[in-house]
């Protein structure tokens, strides 16, 4: 494992030069350690031969925690009547074995991600070491729904889903699915679940189903979902620099961090 920095625009006007922080995987037995670190799988340019990751405010479940919420069991009720049943494969038994995954993915994809996922992308996210399992739900002999996920004795990372989109009109599935994988973690004893980044205001969604959950704040693992529905709803706001100089009280911020 490799950790390494790349300048990014300097920002004279607040003093802020930033650099993105970056990890290089070099066996997928380090793998539980970068995500422990904050770190996410990168996979926007498909000529990248090498295990890139990036530092972010990435959004976790700690399982010792977890317990479902009202809105967890109000999703369940609506759904668990379809009996959809969950079963989770190594990605290379699913992909050699279902011959419904590729269309399956390839039709959500074109619908409801577009440009930003062009199946050159699919495939080469499909070819990453980090994604070594996939859970598929199926209703009967028909699948509504795949997650690609990294799995390890100990942490779970869901990574890409893929949806039934007939199925998502009537039913909150793609909300249903996260809390399922999340309940398997559960019960195979699992440490924790690893949901992405967490920006912005449509990752609120994440926030508010969720319990047990922490986010990455450069520091560590922080609690306060207060304070991460802060963040993410003024995400969208004009550039301040950073964490530090937006800070009222700039010797009070600095101080925290002795403290933790």
């Amino acid at each position: 494992m490799k950790i390494f920095y790349s300048e990014s625009k300097p920002d004279y006007d607040t003093y802020t030069f930033n650099y993105g922080i970056y990890c290089l995987m070099e066996d997928l037995a380090e793998c539980d350690e970068i995500y422990s670190r904050g770190f996410l799988p990168y996979s926007g340019n498909t000529e990248l031969k090498h295990s890139i990751f990036y530092l972010a405010r990435s959004l976790r479940v700690d399982i010792s925690s977890f317990a479902d919420t009202s809105e967890n069991r109000r999703v369940n009720r609506k759904i668990e009547h379809l009996e959809i049943q969950l079963e989770c494969m190594t990605k290379n038994a699913l992909l050699n074995s279902d011959s419904n995954f590729h269309p399956f993915a390839s039709t959500y994809v074109q619908e409801r991600i577009g440009d930003q996922m062009p199946i050159i992308r699919l495939n080469y996210i499909l070819k990453r070491p980090v994604g070594t399992h996939v859970f598929r739900f199926s209703q009967g002999d028909n699948p509504v729904g795949y997650v690609l996920a990294y799995l390890s004795k100990k942490a779970l990372h869901y990574w890409f889903s893929f949806f039934d989109t007939e199925l998502m009109k009537s039913h909150a599935l793609g909300k249903w699915m996260m809390w399922k994988i999340i309940k398997w973690a559960q019960e195979q004893n699992l440490d924790h679940v690893y949901l992405g980044t967490s920006y912005g205001t449509k990752s609120l969604y994440k926030i508010r189903d969720h319990k047990g959950l922490e986010f990455f704040d450069g520091i560590g693992w922080n609690t306060d979902t207060n304070q991460l529905k802060s963040w993410c709803k003024k995400d969208g706001e004009a550039h301040w620099g950073d964490r530090l100089k937006a800070a009222e009280d700039m010797n009070a911020y600095v101080e925290q961090l002795l403290i933790n």
